[in-house]
């Protein structure tokens, strides 16, 4: 005689455990009902938040344009005192101001718009394959289209403008600060040293060692000595740094007979000759002088200029001599620049003649 025997399984101990249905454990919840806004039954309520929303974006606008004025009205050296703070840039305290309450107005206006007028309904789309169907993809238009339509941009065109008008001119103080930021225009200053200029009493400027500071006689330029030379007055100018990463110059004293290029000895004085120590290649001091051969070596890109032929490049990346500074003697017998020099120190730029 045979029976039916149900097992009901059973853990590592031996224990029966129970099924269950897990439908029954967790139930589906649901959506909880749909609570109407204000907005959503009142025209006059929709509209009231149509008007602040579009006063946000307003806000935006303002801001915005007030950044741009302030950019050029307000002082770069322009101090104001703050509680908790105390002094600071006005320019920076206004441009910060008024770039945070243009993002902020654009942001609040944002939320806003979607808390209080934009489509409250709850859409439940369920899991598909991750690559939409032929129909899905056809029909992406028309779910914008729908967007748009829940969104009322278009039945609302004072947000639709005002929302186009905040982000539009939020653009601008990236621009200005971009271009701002950039500096003023060079002018003439990459094709102009101070040499090409005279000292306040009208006297020429005098060679003056680097870093000493101290002029230089002719005398005191020896057969095979280097000097490193600043102009004279430079310490004096507005912006020294700047001027003397243009105005460096190398002294270097050669036989005359081995100068090999006629105007170098013009610009010199018996066998005494003065260069520009700015690499034509990318700008790094040439500073390196080889008594030998008379050779200048750039240490960053090993460019090589013969010193007995104009400074000509015998090796290297560079593509031009290096510029010569046409020296003499005043009365005190101190060497002085004759004239500033003829071309651009340093390495191209786009207007260099």
């Amino acid at each position: 005689m045979s029976s039916d025997v149900t097992h009901s399984p059973s853990n590592e101990h031996g224990t029966e455990l129970e099924q269950t249905d897990s439908s029954e454990v967790f139930a589906n919840p649901g959506l909880p009902p749909h609570v109407h806004r204000f907005g959503d039954d009142d025209p006059q309520v929709a509209r009231r938040y149509e008007r602040q929303v579009a006063s946000l974006f307003v806000l935006s606008m303002t801001a915005t344009v007030l950044f741009v004025v302030f950019y050029f009205a307000i002082g770069k050296d322009d101090l104001i005192t703050l509680p908790l703070i105390g002094p600071m840039k006005a320019l920076h305290f206004a441009l910060g101001v008024t770039l945070a309450i243009s993002l902020l107005g654009i942001g609040f206006g944002a939320v806003h718009w979607a808390k209080t007028i934009m489509s409250d309904e709850e859409v439940v789309e369920e899991r598909h394959e991750l690559r939409s169907t032929d129909e899905a993809r056809a029909g992406a238009l028309e779910v914008l289209n729908e967007g748009a339509e829940v969104s009322q941009i278009k039945r609302r065109p004072l947000i639709k403008y005002t929302l186009g008008g905040a982000l539009g001119l939020f653009a601008i103080p990236l621009g200005v600060q971009l271009v701002g930021g950039l500096g003023p225009l060079p002018g003439n200053d990459l094709s102009t040293t101070l040499w090409d200029t005279k000292l306040p009493n009208g006297k020429p400027r005098r060679l003056m060692r680097d870093p000493a500071g101290t002029a230089i006689r002719l005398s005191d330029v020896t057969m095979g000595s280097a000097f490193h030379v600043l102009p004279e007055g430079i310490d004096d100018t507005e912006h020294p740094l700047n001027e003397k990463v243009k105005a460096s110059v190398l002294l270097v004293k050669l036989e005359e007979s081995k100068i090999r290029s006629e105007r170098q000895k013009e610009w010199g004085i018996g066998g005494v000759v003065a260069y520009s120590k700015i690499c034509t290649h990318v700008g790094c001091p040439v500073g390196l002088y080889e008594q030998q051969t008379h050779h200048l070596l750039c240490p960053c890109h090993q460019s090589t200029f013969d010193m007995t032929n104009d400074c000509e490049v015998i090796f290297g990346p560079a593509k031009r001599p290096l510029p010569q500074l046409k020296i003499a003697v005043d009365d005190e017998g101190y060497l002085i620049a004759a004239q500033g020099f003829q071309q651009p120190v340093g390495p191209s730029f786009w207007e260099r003649a």
